[in-house]
């Protein structure tokens, strides 16, 4: 018996069937899009059909135009075209496994030595809507995946990389690996323009930054973020005394978070780790006690880091050891003297009011050396040399 021969597909049919489907202010781009289809214009049919996709009317039209007309052309099309066109098709899939399906599809076709970076975006995405899932240990996997291919590339797209830091930011959320969050979610942003995303998600990130800084166990600098545009979304809103928080703890002062503390009630996470809070802040007085101080004055007796962080003398020894284990610091601690000499302290990401302290420590510097320099000039005469 023979075997059938296999139809090819009638396009300039389908797309007039979706034609009438589409609303009058879309159907234009259906006679468009057959047309750039006979003349093989793919680059142009590639820009008509992302343009399409970025209209809010043609999202129930996407899937049946992606799985029936663009699979048709998809060996010409730019593999990053490819997987941004499935991505807009993705997120109006009725079910959340749908997405995944549709989109592990995509991951298959684009898995090839030449269009690894394309292939993170298309994992990412699926990874995703894993997350939806709750299927941690599978966005895991890609997020290690996606992170060991990664570190082959020199760079990639900016889309690819907002694509990994994004899902990663997501997925330490929902694990509560907040050190994680913080540095995943101020990588996102620094791939994204600001302005682009929407007053509610700018709070929302902004929140989610500070809660994470603030419970984040090796997180004792918060200048990037304090110096992120992100942050000034918290102002005039119910959570611009977490913003307060912040500088008061970048700063060191214990004053004003004892002030501020009322309000952990508003947040749960906050009240469960009011001692490892308090126990942050003293860390970040003793920080900020060092730093102000210049090189060559840095023994500082015990009674003097009680006064700064508010404890009692007994507690400070314990205090400077736990800052040293953290590598918060450098130096040694002189039990018989009751004194701490510290030789080195953490680098840190100074906000305005820091970067003033320095440049008023630099002025006394400057102003010591001149007063050197006078006294050698007055004492000694004058010195030739050849």
């Amino acid at each position: 018996m023979a075997q059938q021969m296999e139809i090819d597909f009638d396009v300039p049919k389908f797309l007039h069937e979706e034609r009438q489907k589409a609303p009058a202010q879309l159907q234009h781009y259906y006679t468009t899009f057959e047309d750039l289809y006979e003349r093989k214009l793919w680059h142009q049919l590639t820009q008509s059909i992302l343009e399409f996709f970025n209209q809010s009317d043609s999202a129930p039209l996407q899937i049946p135009l992606f799985r029936q007309f663009i699979t048709e052309w998809e060996n010409k099309i730019n593999k990053l075209s490819l997987v941004s066109i499935a991505l807009k098709a993705a997120n109006n899939c009725s079910e959340i496994q749908d997405s995944v399906n549709f989109l592990n599809d995509i991951i298959t076709k684009v898995d090839t030595d030449d269009t690894k970076d394309v292939y993170v975006l298309a994992l990412m995405e699926a990874a995703h809507f894993k997350l939806l899932l709750n299927q941690y240990d599978d966005v895991k996997k890609a997020i290690d995946e996606s992170d060991k291919i990664l570190e082959q590339f020199d760079s990639v797209e900016t889309v690819i990389y907002a694509s990994f830091y994004r899902v990663s930011a997501e997925y330490y959320k929902a694990k509560a690996e907040y050190a994680q969050y913080y540095k995943s979610a101020l990588l996102y942003l620094a791939c994204v323009n600001v302005d682009d995303l929407s007053p509610e998600e700018k709070v929302g990130r902004a929140y989610d930054l500070a809660i994470s800084a603030l419970l984040g166990e090796m997180i004792y600098n918060f200048g990037e973020l304090l110096m992120h545009p992100i942050l000034d979304s918290l102002s005039n809103t119910e959570h611009e005394w977490l913003r307060s928080l912040l500088f008061a703890f970048n700063s060191g002062d214990i004053g004003k978070f004892e002030a501020l503390a009322p309000h952990f009630s508003k947040q749960p996470l906050l009240q469960q780790s009011s001692e490892a809070l308090s126990r942050k802040i003293c860390l970040m007085s003793l920080i900020e006690a060092v730093f102000r101080r210049s090189s060559d004055n840095r023994v500082i007796p015990f009674s003097e880091i009680a006064a700064e962080t508010r404890l009692s003398v007994d507690e400070v020894e314990h205090l400077v050891m736990k800052a040293l284990s953290l590598k918060l610091i450098r130096g040694s601690i002189d039990q018989v003297d009751q004194q701490v000499n510290v030789t080195w302290v953490q680098p840190r990401v100074l906000d305005k009011e820091q970067i003033d302290g320095m440049r008023r420590q630099i002025e006394e510097w400057n102003n010591q050396v001149k007063k050197i320099g006078t006294f050698v000039g007055d004492q000694g005469g004058e010195v030739f040399a050849q």
